[in-house]
């Protein structure tokens, strides 16, 4: 069936036409799903993955991995992996898209490989930063050639190295990145976080996460002192793993029932996880939302208001594009802190965020390390119709449709770039949009 997503040129937003009420299955976790599939291909067994996502950046991890020497046989979304003795250098140049898993991931993988791997990517993948992962493995033993997006990882016969230091307050994925292959190299690992700033690891969820994967496998990793991690080498060993439903994506369904009075919810809401995504929680509560876990299924109804909101989200800044559009909303004045890497994501986050609110009527203006966001109020006062851009950025465009859920005449130029994380996400929010009332 054709979408609307396979539909070149600006995409309608859909309009509320009163209370969302919705239920929501949300796709994989992302962030999950690449670490299964990569310490899966480090294990020393086949194992499964259920529950994975299939969208872009996933697809681009599996190919990626199966360029290696790696197996991976899908049974109608039933993963089952098969490791290969050694990794081998790939004969192609392996496509990282604008995936920061793949581009970080993967290279400490193809330092194993005795050979050359080359890295290439979407034009934007130029832009993101890879240096401090470059760096380790060159001073673990691997010849790398370039600091970011395109690069070649030359592995040896043998990794010597050992301890590395780097800077990681440019994203987390630097120091999962290594982690993840700590175990399989020779020596093992000795890894230390220093910013010449002082600035710490953002979106630390997510180094939780990685440790817990590893422990789960049997990896014996510590932490010995903050921000300093010695992982011992050794086995990771095969585990079928179920995955999580994506939280993060699953904030721009929930932010529509706090919008428009709605209530919309997301089963398989886990009771504890390491997902960053879990945050939105706590701000829609702050933000006047009525949040409620029963069992597995998360429920968020909006109460016809929307507080502004100060929120440090250090931890989980992937929620940033989705926040700022409920404080877009809000009466009075948020801010969002902590968030100053986000410059260095898919794209410019802050700046972008600033542009299309402005671009939409809002008064945002950028700050050291977020935005300062002035609410319109659910009303929306002086907010106009406005043709929004998303950078090929899929959390931007989470953004456009919040604001055009309760603006009417918005349209944002590319929902496909969506497809990162949630395949035909187009049709699954005009179905959320138009459910009937009684709907759940």
């Amino acid at each position: 069936m054709k979408t609307l997503q396979d539909t070149a040129g600006p995409w309608p937003i859909p309009v509320a036409p009163g209370p969302v009420h919705a239920r929501v299955e949300v796709p994989g976790s992302k962030s999950e799903t690449n670490r299964a599939l990569l310490l899966a291909a480090l294990a020393d067994g086949p194992s499964t993955i259920t529950g994975a996502l299939d969208a872009r950046d996933t697809a681009l991890m599996r190919r990626a991995l199966v360029s290696l020497g790696v197996q991976i046989d899908d049974d109608a979304g039933l993963l089952r992996v098969t490791p290969p003795q050694r990794f081998s250098p790939a004969p192609e140049p392996i496509d990282c898209g604008l995936a920061g898993t793949v581009m970080r991931f993967v290279p400490p993988l193809a330092a194993l490989a005795h050979g050359s791997t080359s890295f290439v990517g979407d034009a934007a993948a130029s832009v993101r930063p890879l240096a401090p992962v470059l760096h380790a493995l060159r001073l673990l033993g691997a010849t790398v050639e370039g600091d970011a997006i395109p690069c070649t990882v030359t592995g040896p016969e043998l990794l010597e190295g050992r301890e590395v230091t780097i800077d990681s307050s440019g994203s987390s994925q630097f120091v999962s990145g290594l982690l993840l292959a700590g175990a399989r190299f020779p020596n093992g690992l000795v890894l230390r976080h220093h910013s010449p700033t002082g600035a710490s690891i953002p979106s630390r969820p997510h180094v939780e996460m990685t440790l817990q994967m590893l422990r789960d496998r049997g990896v014996q990793v510590t932490e010995t002192e903050p921000d300093h991690w010695q992982v011992l080498p050794g086995p990771v060993l095969a585990n079928d793993q179920r995955i999580e439903p994506d939280l993060t994506s699953a904030a721009v369904f929930l932010a529509a029932a706090a919008l428009t009075a709605g209530s919309v919810t997301v089963p398989g809401w886990p009771s504890a996880t390491t997902q960053g995504g879990d945050e939105v929680r706590d701000v829609l509560r702050r933000m006047g939302a009525h949040v409620e876990l029963a069992g597995d299924e998360l429920t968020v109804t909006g109460t016809g208001t929307l507080r502004a909101v100060d929120a440090d989200l250090h931890g989980s800044s992937e929620l940033t594009p989705v926040v700022a559009a409920l404080c877009l909303f809000a009466e009075g004045t948020s801010t969002i802190r902590g968030v100053a890497h986000i410059r260095g994501h898919e794209t410019d986050r802050l700046a972008a965020l600033e542009t299309e609110l402005h671009r939409a009527g809002g008064n945002v203006r950028q700050t050291d390390d977020g935005l300062e966001i002035h609410g319109a109020g659910l009303a929306g006062e002086g907010l106009r119709p406005a043709d929004l851009l998303s950078y090929a950025d899929h959390r931007l465009v989470h953004t456009a449709v919040l604001v055009g859920l309760l603006v009417p005449g918005c349209t944002v130029d590319d929902v496909a770039c969506t497809s990162k994380t949630i395949n035909h996400f187009d049709t699954l929010w005009s179905t959320m949009v138009n459910s009937p009332e009684d709907h759940r």
